[in-house]
């Protein structure tokens, strides 16, 4: 479908008095071009933040009504892409990151329907690389379009090419590009567990692994000196050569209920790998040797399982969120990357997704609440606290420029998180 042009919207008195402010102000050059930023760990490099905020919580930039799904804002060349369903079309928008004007749309029809009633919207969250915007559906259709102006580039139904499941909650993988090359867990058969695609031309680059779907969107990192792509399948740790798709090891670890997922992005840190999953799964953190053998330095159900989040580290230290959601014994925990032990743990906090920025930990709620808090080992030492949405928030957020970007099932708001002068 042909990219549509959008008419800007009046903006009322308070929209105008932030606006103005903002643009005034001289903005730092950093983007959020895919989940979990930057270098996709939930880091922003980011850290003139301010340490608090004023009773009524940060200063809302603008704020826009948005479609079903769980996929979260990415901000490039100060545009940020939205990617959310309307109706029968699963919608891609682009947005101008500090003004929230409406620059282009494109879509293309969906039938797609949640078997667990969670809602019909895409899950995964775009990637933005090389002028190009990447999305990937609820229903496994991969798009490459056009930053600029929205036109696609290219197109794949995934689901229908590789025979791929529908999985519990259709299709959640986040695209990584790596190189030349969009790389998916995309669970399909005949050797398509993992699959990379040319990223000018939409064609197959290479096929690895029978292993199905999960939750999981993958990683990249260099670890003894080569690049590694590393998947959390639903089978477990799958490590690839991403030049060539040469499996280099693949590591079990999955719950042994059929009804549970591996969600969590895997965390590379030097030579150690961390992985992370609930129904009584727990943590392990492996060293990979030059041998691209494993070896294991802790696990554990008792330190931290994450559900769905992914956790943050700094300065050996893990930050992330322990229990199930669906069960509503989640907690904020501190642990130590070398050994699991818990520092300290904050309760009361529901599911929620962490970013890091600096020494500070930004804390979303699923009930719409976010927390400044000090990503200290010492205690939980929270020091602002706003309702900037409504509740049923799963989205990962988006921090560029000293912007805040989150999305509910119905909103998306930005907000300015900057220390004030």
């Amino acid at each position: 479908m042909q990219p549509q042009k959008v008419i800007s919207h009046r903006d009322d008195a308070r929209h105008l008095v932030v606006l103005s402010f903002l643009l005034a102000t001289p903005l730092w050059s950093s983007d959020w071009p895919q989940l979990l930023g930057p270098a996709r760990n939930g880091i922003s490099p980011e850290t003139n933040l301010a340490m608090s905020w004023p009773k009524e919580g940060p200063p809302v930039v603008w704020q826009k009504k948005v479609g079903e799904g769980f996929s979260g804002p990415v901000v490039a060349q100060s545009k940020l892409i939205l990617f959310h369903r309307l109706g029968n079309v699963e919608s891609v928008e682009c947005l101008d990151a500090r003004a929230g004007k409406a620059l282009w749309k494109s879509d293309y029809p969906t039938g797609y329907q949640d078997d667990y009633s969670r809602g019909d919207g895409p899950r995964g969250t775009p990637a933005i690389a090389d002028g190009k915007v990447f999305t990937f559906g609820a229903e496994g259709t991969l798009t490459c379009w056009n930053l600029t102006n929205g036109a696609k580039v290219w197109s794949v139904d995934t689901t229908k090419q590789f025979s791929a499941r529908k999985g519990f909650f259709g299709v959640a993988c986040s695209p990584l590009v790596e190189g030349s090359a969009v790389l998916l867990n995309i669970g399909g058969t005949d050797g398509a567990g993992i699959v990379a695609f040319d990223k000018s031309t939409g064609k197959v680059l290479w096929k690895a692994t029978d292993d199905e779907a999960s939750y999981s969107s993958p990683v990249a990192a260099t670890v003894n000196g080569k690049r590694i792509v590393f998947f959390f399948t639903r089978a477990g740790l799958a490590a690839i050569d991403p030049g060539q798709g040469k499996v280099l090891l693949k590591f079990p670890w999955r719950a042994r209920m059929p009804a549970s997922v591996n969600a969590a992005t895997p965390l590379v840190i030097g030579d150690l790998i961390f992985l992370s999953a609930s129904y009584q799964t727990g943590a392990i953190l492996q060293r990979l040797k030059p041998d691209n053998t494993l070896e294991k330095v802790w696990s554990g159900d008792e330190m931290l399982s994450n559900h769905y989040a992914t956790s943050v580290y700094r300065d050996s230290f893990l930050y992330g969120i322990d229990g199930r959601h669906d069960f509503g014994n989640t907690e904020l925990r501190c642990v130590e990357w070398q050994t699991g032990k818990v520092r300290w743990t904050q309760p009361g906090l529901t599911a929620a997704n962490v970013t890091l920025a600096g020494n500070q930990l930004l804390v979303l709620t699923e009930k719409g609440e976010l927390i400044l808090a000090a990503a200290t080992p010492e205690k939980f030492k929270e020091t602002a606290r706003a309702q900037i949405l409504g509740s049923g928030v799963r989205a990962s957020p988006a921090l560029a420029d000293g912007l805040f970007y989150a999305r509910s099932q119905d909103k998306l708001v930005c907000v300015d998180l900057r220390a004030q002068k």
